[in-house]
């Protein structure tokens, strides 16, 4: 292989020059040792300066993004241990792929030195310079060409000085040497973590070589290892395995190099055809622009014609009314008439005129309008249009909102999928704003999402947001999604979980460990209570409540029924009737508190209501039952309605009201007083086969479990 045809491979990324001392990093690409310390200490002065530009003047050579600084600077601000003699960061950016690379506890200290690619690098700058000499070290100037070099004085030599100081019958007559270079390496690679031991295995987890101390007790103690040996043979058969396989394929390598030859021209060419042809699709735009802007522009001074020329009509007209001048003059000539059948003759055309000026006087009216609010164009569904202008492309498909994956709770988690189940777009936008119906002009607010779902905060209470989304794939882009309404909820979302302490029937009741769900079972204990039958009571309700209380403030929470429940009763309760709640000697499924028991319909309610210790409305059967009050319909079927597959409750102390929703649709289905003069809580009552899940809040993980599925 020709040495000058590798130069691409011997070049550090960073500097962008022929490596010098080169060191393997972690990610097994290489750079120079000064490069690693400049970066490294042109970030440590960045930090120092607070990151301003000027700070990295002094390495012309290397050039900091701005995300590595951001990187840095985080990392400085985690409490890493700095010194002032050695660069202070452990990460370090790697040129080549760009990634944050763990140097470890000893830093730059830490990394070998590779020294077979500082012997090529050696060998192709000889290549290069061909007859350049390497002068002897330790010559009296001037200096002789050198003919060898010692590899274990690591110094070059002429024949005069290498007799003199490698004189026969002592130990530096062994030496080894070999032809004038200025690449000395050590002829055993010692650890750098145990700068006595020599390295004799290689880690495969780590792909690096390590000492027996390495192994023993240091960072690669549990990790997989083989001896030098082995490594040696195993990576010097497979990498000449596949120099030979690529050799083989010189022929195919040719082929597709002339293949991307003819592409790059292709390319070339068709750029060039789509400049043109969106250019010809913006001069069409300038071209219907200009029209349009010329016909407004003369229906506008057409408009101004004629209202001047009216005007000015008027004005002739005001100025005959004045003495001595136009009609008022002519008038003044005719009264001088004596003959009386000539001046009738005259005067009776002149007197309509006169009337006529007469009734103008009385009410003036200008001939013509000033304003011209009839020639206002409006663009702002043109600039909406234009703003969005792109390039669209037939093979993008258009996302669509996953309404069933989406959700509104203290947060808004917006899901979308490809019709296809194909992810064509390389990275999506999704644009919402909150619908006003005062503002005339929407803004939309956009945030670019990687995968196919985002959680969006900071949405204002009660209120309709319009959601839609994008591909990009590019520069191209795929239409908008259709427009998917969503609203939030009428409150702050309150957090709470149910209470295992206080009146918690663990017979009955089971909590979930995280204390988000109860169930009820019908079980043993429910067959025992039953023996109250022969007097009239069947069983009573299991009450649990929210381990967190409400003083003030308006607040909102919301749960899920299950739909096999019988019977779930969900409010409020105040702190000073839950003792009461839990203790409560009446019995809501006895006979006497049936609606339809015989009793008078407004006495019972006067009953119902005065008994209870807490505001409760009844689900149960896959049914919401709206509590029969004087404001309710008389007729039992219509305060019956189906059961929203998520409720929610929202409790306003301030004006003592509480109010019961679908917390799909944010609709308040039943609303009514209750007293907030205490501490309130969240309350639930089970009874028979019955389930009640609190509402998760949504949070970013929310994201990754839509879009592992």
């Amino acid at each position: 292989v020709a040495i000058k045809g590798i130069e691409r491979e011997l070049i550090c990324p960073a500097c962008k020059e022929l490596f010098t001392h080169p060191l393997i990093l972690p990610c097994q690409h290489n750079i120079c040792h000064k490069c690693v310390k400049e970066i490294l200490f042109a970030f440590e002065d960045s930090f120092a300066d607070g990151g301003s530009e000027s700070s990295n003047q002094s390495s012309p050579r290397i050039r900091i993004s701005a995300s590595s600084m951001d990187r840095i600077d985080r990392n400085n601000r985690s409490g890493i241990k700095r010194n002032s003699l050695t660069p202070r960061s452990t990460l370090f950016p790697c040129p080549s792929c760009q990634r944050d690379i763990d140097l470890g506890e000893r830093g730059i200290n830490g990394l070998f030195r590779n020294f077979t690619l500082e012997t090529i690098v050696e060998r192709y700058r000889q290549a290069a310079r061909a007859a350049i000499a390497i002068m002897c070290d330790f010559c009296k100037p001037p200096p002789q060409e050198s003919t060898k070099s010692c590899m274990d004085c690591s110094a070059s030599y002429c024949n005069e000085c290498f007799k003199i100081h490698h004189p026969w019958g002592t130990v530096k007559a062994q030496h080894e040497y070999v032809g004038p270079t200025t690449n000395f390496r050590p002829k055993i690679l010692m650890c750098p973590e145990h700068e006595m031991e020599r390295v004799n295995m290689y880690c495969e987890i780590c792909r690096r070589p390590v000492c027996h101390l390495c192994k023993l007790g240091g960072g690669h103690a549990n990790h997989r290892v083989t001896t030098m040996s082995t490594a040696y043979k195993t990576l010097k058969e497979k990498l000449s395995k596949d120099i030979e396989y690529l050799i083989s394929k010189e022929s195919q390598v040719k082929a597709h190099i002339t293949q991307l030859d003819l592409l790059l021209k292709e390319t070339e060419c068709n750029s060039e055809r789509a400049k043109q042809e969106a250019s010809q699709s913006f001069e069409k735009l300038y071209y219907v622009l200009e029209e349009k802007k010329s016909a407004a522009l003369r229906a506008i001074e057409t408009s101004k014609n004629i209202r001047l020329e009216k005007l000015q009509t008027q004005v002739e007209e005001y100025q005959g009314l004045l003495e001595n001048n136009g009609l008022v003059g002519y008038a003044q000539e005719v009264l001088k008439e004596t003959d009386p059948s000539c001046f009738v003759q005259t005067a009776k055309q002149l007197h309509v005129r006169i009337q006529k000026a007469t009734e103008s006087l009385k009410s003036f009216r200008p001939a013509a309008e000033t304003t011209f609010e009839d020639f206002v164009v409006d663009t702002a569904k043109q600039e909406d249009i234009l703003s969005d202008l792109s390039f669209h492309s037939n093979g993008l498909e258009i996302p669509e909102i996953n309404e069933e994956q989406c959700r509104m709770y203290n947060k808004a988690l917006i899901s979308w999928e490809c019709p296809e189940k194909t992810d064509s777009a390389d990275i999506y936008v999704l644009e919402y704003h909150k619908l006003n119906k005062e503002e005339e002009s929407v803004t939309w607010q956009k945030t670019e999402v990687c995968g196919k779902s985002k959680v969006i905060s900071d949405l204002d209470d009660d209120s309709s947001y319009a959601f839609r989304v994008r591909g990009y794939k590019g520069s191209i882009c795929s239409p908008w999604s259709r427009e998917v309404i969503m609203h939030t909820p009428p409150a702050p979302v309150f957090s709470f979980l149910f209470d295992d302490k206080c009146g918690y029937n663990n017979e009955h009741l089971q909590l979930n460990p995280r204390r988000t769900s109860v169930e009820s079972r019908a079980g043993f204990p429910l067959l025992l209570g039953s023996e109250r039958l022969q007097v009239g009571c069947y069983t009573t309700l299991d009450y649990i409540i929210g381990d967190t209380g409400i003083a003030k403030g308006k607040h909102f929470w919301a749960f899920s029924v299950e739909a096999y429940s019988y019977l779930v009763k969900v409010g409020v309760v105040p702190s000073n009737k839950i003792q009461k709640l839990f203790h409560n000697t009446h019995d809501v499924s006895s006979p006497r508190y049936e609606q339809d028991s015989g009793h008078d319909s407004g006495s019972e309610d006067a009953f119902f209501d005065s008994s209870q210790p807490c505001t409760l409305v009844t689900l149960g059967m896959k049914k919401f039952f709206i509590p029969a009050t004087p404001a309710a319909p008389k007729d039992p079927a219509s305060r019956i309605l189906p059961l929203p597959s998520c409720l929610g409750i929202c409790l306003d102390c301030d004006r003592g009201r509480v109010g019961f929703y679908d917390a799909g649709c944010m609709k308040c289905l039943y609303e009514c007083e209750v007293d907030c003069s205490g501490l309130m809580y969240p309350a639930f009552a089970l009874m028979g086969g019955a389930a009640v899940h609190l509402e998760e809040a949504v949070t970013a993980k929310y994201r990754e479990y839509h879009d592992d599925i």
